[in-house]
């Protein structure tokens, strides 16, 4: 998991990568949860979350320009 000033620090091309692979994660995650294989649900929360830490960010730099 990323810290919020990881995230502040990173381009624009990073994050926009980085959520890409978040969304693979987390859509992965969800398959191995509805089959009954996930072993630590918690890893869903945590991707949830950096999703959301970047997607604010993101918003945060289109308002600024």
């Amino acid at each position: 998991m990323a810290k919020a000033a990881d995230i502040k620090t990173k381009t624009l091309d990073e994050l926009n990568t980085r959520l890409g692979e978040l969304k693979k994660e987390q859509f992965n995650l969800r398959f191995q949860k509805a089959s009954g294989q996930l072993a630590n649900t918690a890893q869903v929360r945590l991707v949830r979350r950096e999703i959301a830490q970047i997607k604010t960010v993101l918003g945060e730099r289109q308002r600024a320009s």
